[in-house]
């Protein structure tokens, strides 16, 4: 469940975004919460950061919405904030406050669409997921945000990660089925890549974190392929 948080002093765009919003939990299948706040002062007064997406008014009687990104800024960074405003040249203002978006009004579905998917595009990378993996004396959690690549080593897995390497007991196989839907392909026999970790490909060869990988022949073209939808949906 997403929790939203509408920031408008007008009530009939108030009233469309909430609209907008019921159509696309309808379409998407998500379930939404939606809180509606008709000024800046109110929802910075006792916020808690329990929001995913606050869609903020520029303008707004006693306190405006760049002043109260500013402020819920000083309490959480994580909150995704998308400017609304007939103004386009807040947008630059709003980099200071590390809004992801904005929406000029008036405000059409499509563009509004857009935003919202692009916001959830980002929540989704910054949910943190942990695998459990068998190590030598125990079992131990890793970061599959932080993991580059696991490789197979004298029949041992070793999983390197930004923060080092984990000797871990297990074929590649438990490795693929592990990290099935987490952005990682096999590109050989004794490598399973982190694609958001791949810096460049040339030739057969492949930079990781740093570190060269040779990609195998036979799957080069379905990694080559694999690496460019991957970069199409980060880019979205």
């Amino acid at each position: 469940m997403l929790h939203i948080a509408v920031v408008e002093d007008d009530k009939n765009y108030a009233a469309q975004l909430k609209e907008y919003l019921e159509r696309y939990e309808n379409e998407t299948k998500r379930k939404l919460t939606v809180s509606v706040f008709s000024d800046g002062e109110d929802i910075v007064t006792d916020y808690r950061a329990d929001f995913d997406i606050i869609l903020m008014d520029v303008e707004m009687k006693f306190m405006d919405g760049m002043t109260a990104a500013e402020k819920i800024r000083e309490k959480d960074d994580e909150v995704i904030i998308i400017f609304i405003t007939n103004m386009p040249q807040y947008a630059i203002q709003g980099y200071k406050v590390d809004a992801l978006d904005y929406v000029l009004k008036p405000i059409s579905y499509f563009a509004f669409s857009q935003r919202i998917d692009r916001a959830l595009t980002r929540i989704s990378k910054k949910k943190t997921t942990f695998v459990t993996i068998q190590m030598k004396g125990g079992k131990g959690r890793l970061d599959v945000s932080l993991l580059c690549y696991v490789e197979v080593r004298d029949h041992d897995l070793i999983y390197h990660t930004v923060d080092g390497d984990i000797e871990a007991k297990g074929t590649m196989k438990d490795a693929e089925e592990i990290l099935a839907g987490e952005h990682f392909f096999r590109c050989s026999r004794c490598y399973l890549v982190n694609l958001e970790y791949v810096d460049n490909f040339q030739g057969s060869d492949a930079t990781v974190n740093g570190d060269v990988i040779q990609i195998s022949r036979p799957r080069k073209k379905a990694f080559l392929d694999a690496l460019n939808q991957y970069m199409n949906e980060v880019g979205k």
